[in-house]
C-alpha cells in the first residue's frame, strides 16, 4: 500500500529552524515532481514549495529565502530545511507527488506538526 511519511516537525521559537523528511513505500519518489503542502489552523492546504525530478524548485513567496527543498535519490527522500521560522509557518506540513495533486485524489499521510512556541 502507498504510504507518505513526513517526520521532523515539533516545537520552535521564531527564528529557529527545523528539517522536515518525506519518505514513501512503494513508491519511487525519484523522478517525481514532489510539493510540500502545509495547512494552518482553520486554512485549506496550500503548496509551500516543490521539486522537480531534475532539482529544479520553486517556493511560495512567503517561504523564499528561508525554507530550501531538496531531494536525496539515494534515499528516497525529500526534505524540507526551515530557516528563520515565523508564527505564520505554524501547521502541518505535508508532502505529496504534484501529479497526485493536479489528478486530484491524492493519498495523504499524516503529515508533521510544525508549531510555534514562542
Amino acid at each position: 500500500q502507498v504510504q507518505l511519511v513526513e517526520s521532523g516537525g515539533g516545537l520552535v521559537q521564531a527564528g529557529g529552524s527545523l528539517r522536515l523528511s518525506c519518505t514513501a513505500t512503494e513508491w519511487d519518489l525519484r523522478r517525481n515532481a514532489m510539493g510540500w503542502y502545509r495547512q494552518a489552523p482553520g486554512k485549506q492546504r496550500e503548496l509551500a514549495a516543490a521539486i522537480t525530478g531534475d532539482g529544479s524548485t520553486s517556493y511560495k513567496d512567503s517561504v523564499k529565502g528561508r525554507f530550501t527543498i531538496s531531494r536525496d535519490n539515494a534515499k528516497n527522500t525529500v526534505y524540507l530545511q526551515m530557516d528563520s521560522l515565523k508564527p505564520e509557518d505554524t501547521g502541518v506540513y505535508y508532502c505529496n507527488l504534484l501529479s497526485e495533486v493536479v489528478a486530484g485524489s491524492p493519498i495523504w499521510g499524516q503529515g508533521t506538526q510544525v508549531t510555534d512556541s514562542s
